[in-house]
């Protein structure tokens, strides 16, 4: 596959109809920065070129994404507070609505973790295939947070409610064959087989009826995702609450510390 673009930290490349998008912070488990987001925004503009007839998401090395990188920290609003706001609202929200919004298939080739945001990407994707040794995990709970990046509308659409619930209030890795069972995935293929499981599911889409792709793809947006940037606007509001929250401050500081929190609900 031939190179077509690198960004800072986003790779692009081309194999025909085929736009690969990998994102490329393996050393950080290509955990999301902002300029990673804004990667990924331009990335999604070539994506829209005419010769494009599908898009596979993957990461770099042994993760999808591990999330937001909490290492970059965060500015500050107004008055104080992490900003999480912005960030959500700029960066974050034009990558999912574009995934979605894209006339034509994205598939997510789950390579490794997915988690936090990278999780809300994955399964953002119209098709999700993962590695059998890959997970899925909302995290957000772990530090304080609740799930964004439209996770909390993906996640109850492809699984349902019950899932959701458990995904979202107690944080646990959901293996990539239970993902399978539970319905937040399409495809779990062993770990060998992976790689030739992808390139024959683009090649298929590439060479398939793009328009009628796109139409499926927006019967689909509007009986299940409406309402999806007034539930992004939600979570990004109800993320700035808990930003400004002591369980926040001290689960950021027990992740750095690489120790348990000690949330007091405050």
């Amino acid at each position: 596959m031939a190179a077509d673009a690198r960004l800072e930290t986003v790779n692009l490349s081309r194999r025909g109809a085929e736009l690969r998008v990998e994102l490329n912070r393996p050393d950080a488990l290509n955990a999301w920065t902002l300029q990673l987001g804004r990667d990924l925004q331009t990335a999604l503009e070539r994506a829209r070129e005419d010769d494009v007839r599908v898009v596979v998401i993957t990461g770099a090395g042994r993760a999808f994404s591990s999330g937001a990188d909490l290492r970059q920290g965060f500015d500050r609003t107004a008055d104080g507070r992490p900003d999480v706001g912005t960030p959500l609202r700029t960066i974050y929200h034009p990558v999912i609505l574009g995934v979605r919004e894209l006339p034509k298939p994205v598939v997510a080739a789950v390579n490794g973790p997915a988690v936090g945001i990278g999780c809300s990407l994955a399964l953002a994707c119209d098709l999700v295939v993962a590695r059998e040794s890959a997970y899925f995990l909302l995290a957000f709970v772990n530090i304080g947070l609740v799930p964004d990046g439209g996770s909390s509308a993906f996640v109850p659409t492809r699984a349902g409610l019950p899932r959701a619930a458990e995904m979202a209030m107690l944080g646990e890795r959901v293996p990539a064959p239970r993902a399978l069972e539970w319905g937040l995935v399409n495809r779990v293929v062993a770990d060998e087989a992976f790689e030739a499981e992808v390139d024959a599911l683009a090649e298929r889409l590439a060479a398939g009826p793009t328009r009628s792709y796109a139409g499926t793809k927006a019967q689909l947006n509007a009986w299940s995702y409406r309402g999806l940037a007034e539930q992004l606007e939600l979570e990004a509001r109800v993320q700035e609450q808990m930003a400004a929250s002591g369980d926040f401050a001290e689960g950021v500081a027990a992740f750095l510390g690489k120790r348990s929190p000690k949330f007091e609900g405050a």
